[in-house]
């Protein structure tokens, strides 16, 4: 009788974990990938330093320590990345760049997920004209280079900021996104749980909602994962090319920029902003590839 009674009270949360389980089995299958799991400690690790970079960085990221004296000096002890040809610390500006650098880039592509998760489910769920004509203009947009977009957007709006810098980077990255989600709601608005919440009265907005966009977020999360990479090489492009960050804020891209302006003599300056932005692209990868394989949109349960 006790063991019935068990039974019986365990029952009702049986559903539940049922429909938990292939999220915590995506999950453990991400932590299981060794090649993820590093590079999560490695964007971890980065995110950390980004934030307590006020409390890390041993020097003023922004403060010429001793012009003649220190100019593009080797690294030492004292400055382990040397100093750059404005006898800035090298270690200092690239901590102080990786707050801006990844807080761009992460910010950026929530805005190009979240555009282009909108404008795709309303596009494939519409369907018809409406679905033809909305995604003729994404086409259009396709058409047009992003990085030459960028540019030309960037040199019209003189003095861009961060904030700006932001959206610029969020909103001409949210095409590829709306292409997938219109797809994935497609193939989604016919399957029988949603012809099922229909037939109960659920509104075009809950049916969209609850029942089809659960199923689209596992494909997003991967290419807002790879979207993450990407943005941060395009930031360090515009800000080498003087359309980014502007001096003497420290990103990965300006730090790149100051080193070139004194290389070879200072090539530890370019080197080091280098190895930081290929760094974290490769590890953003190699999270990406992770959940490409834990995060499988047939195995997550519909809600």
């Amino acid at each position: 009788m006790a063991g019935a009674n068990t039974r019986l009270a365990g029952a009702p949360d049986e559903p539940a974990d049922r429909a938990r389980s292939p999220w915590r089995a995506a999950l453990h299958a991400l932590v299981r990938d060794r090649a993820a799991a590093s590079g999560a400690i490695v964007i971890g690790l980065l995110a950390l330093l980004a934030v307590s970079a006020r409390f890390v960085a041993p020097y003023d990221p922004n403060l010429p320590l001793d012009i003649i004296g220190l100019k593009n000096a080797a690294p030492s002890m004292a400055h382990p990345f040397g100093t750059d040809l404005y006898s800035r610390d090298v270690l200092s500006r690239l901590i102080w760049g990786a707050r801006v650098s990844l807080s761009i880039a992460f910010l950026s592509v929530i805005v190009a997920a979240t555009v282009g998760t909108a404008y795709g489910a309303a596009a494939g769920y519409a369907g018809g004209i409406v679905d033809s004509a909305m995604m003729r203009v994404v086409d259009a947009l396709l058409s047009i280079p992003r990085v030459l977009l960028l540019i030309a957007v960037a040199t019209l709006w003189d003095g861009v900021g961060i904030v700006g810098l932001v959206l610029l980077l969020g909103l001409t990255g949210w095409f590829g996104v709306s292409r997938l989600v219109r797809t994935l709601v497609i193939g989604a608005r016919e399957d029988e749980f949603v012809t099922a919440a229909r037939a109960l009265g659920a509104s075009d907005a809950r049916v969209l909602g609850h029942h089809i966009l659960p199923q689209v977020i596992s494909p997003v999360l991967v290419a807002a994962t790879l979207a993450v990479g990407n943005v941060i090489v395009i930031e360090a492009g515009l800000t080498y090319l003087g359309m980014g960050v502007r001096p003497p804020r420290a990103s990965w891209g300006s730090v790149f920029y100051d080193g070139t302006r004194s290389f070879p003599d200072g090539w530890w300056t370019s080197v080091f902003a280098g190895v930081a932005l290929v760094i974290t692209v490769l590890a953003v990868n190699l999270i990406a590839d992770g959940l490409r394989e834990a995060l499988n949109t047939r195995q997550l349960p519909p809600r």
